[in-house]
């Protein structure tokens, strides 16, 4: 997934990781699965919480912006006696895949999957030499595109925000020297580049080129602006009494799904210094705890959900409200589509 805020081994450092599915136990007793219920899972990935909802009794539509993932879980379509339905889309899209009587439950795990990490040509992984794409759906601009155009400002903008890189002003004017004399083709150019520019000290716990790989994956991906439409999606497509689950692996993702239930657990408009100008009602109500994160015993047998957070809510009778993205409060990155072929 996404690399650990708090320092330490993750995916991001290239090595292989079995996909298992995180808080599985925790997602399961959030969402209910049972037969006559219709949930939603929009990152299928290996289909690990997909199984187990259908092992509960549950129908599953499931959706994925991965062709490669589409391909591999055909065999779990097969298996399921009609009960999974299998789409290739991004999970901002969930709304125009739901029934008309809305949905019983959606699942998201944020991030990037063990099997994308370990797939060389894909790019994710700076341990791994292949060439400098990262896109999940293998379609639209990649990274190498983002790294070889985009503005020095630009660069330094997305480096510092989307991968909290200390150093990010030094390497995109590093990477902007470099790539007027070569451009940028695969992973280990840049990788190779960055430790350079920002060697590892002994007292680090990640390598230097964590932060700028995560940075560039989450940009090409528009990974945070996809789970802003996400929930919004969801607020529209769950039916009154349905469960939203959104498992996060960063402080960035973690951030945006705590804003969205904060706002929409319905408040009062005005001050203390105004009469109460209009009650805004509540469309969802929380699960349980406002956070849940792994046990000690599932972080030791699964390195990936040491930095995992599980935020759930349930669907109120209220109408749903207007998509505001002024409510998360995103920086105004560089725009991808100009920094295409």
């Amino acid at each position: 997934m996404v690399a650990d805020q708090g320092g330490g081994s993750t995916e991001a450092d290239g090595g292989p990781v079995r996909h298992i599915p995180v808080l599985l136990r925790e997602v399961l007793s959030s969402l209910e699965p049972a037969p006559g219920k219709i949930i939603l899972d929009g990152t299928f990935g290996a289909g690990g919480y997909t199984s187990a909802i259908l092992k509960a009794g549950a129908d599953v539509i499931a959706l994925d912006r991965d062709p490669n993932a589409i391909a591999g879980g055909q065999a779990l379509v097969a298996a399921s006696d009609g009960h999974l339905q299998l789409i290739q889309s991004r999970f901002s899209e969930l709304a125009d895949h739901a029934p008309a009587g809305g949905l019983d439950g959606v699942v998201l795990d944020i991030g990037v999957s063990s099997m994308q990490i370990d797939e060389a040509d894909r790019g994710f992984s700076f341990q791994k030499k292949g060439p400098l794409d990262m896109r999940m759906s293998a379609a639209g601009v990649s990274a190498a595109d983002v790294v070889n155009r985009a503005k020095v400002s630009d660069l330094t903008r997305i480096f510092g925000f989307l991968g909290e890189e200390p150093q990010s002003g030094r390497i995109a004017r590093a990477i902007e020297k470099r790539r007027a004399e070569e451009p940028f083709v695969t992973t280990r150019d840049l990788a190779g580049l960055i430790e350079i520019v920002t060697p590892r000290k002994a007292k680090d716990k990640i390598h230097p080129a964590t932060r700028v790989f995560q940075a560039l994956r989450i940009f090409v991906n528009d990974e945070l602006g996809e789970l802003a439409q996400a929930l919004f999606a969801a607020e529209r497509a769950l039916k009154p009494g349905g469960v939203l689950s959104v498992v996060t692996f960063h402080s960035l993702e973690d951030r945006i799904v705590k804003k969205f239930f904060s706002d929409r657990a319905g408040k009062a408009s005005g001050s203390r210094h105004m009469p109460l100008v209009h009650q805004r009602a509540a469309t969802f109500a929380p699960v349980g705890k406002s956070m849940v994160s792994a046990s000690e015993e599932e972080a030791a047998l699964n390195p990936r959900a040491r930095s995992a957070k599980l935020r759930s809510a349930v669907r109120t009778e209220a109408p749903p409200e207007a998509d505001d993205m002024s409510i998360f409060d995103l920086p105004n990155l560089a725009s991808l589509g100009k920094m295409g072929a």
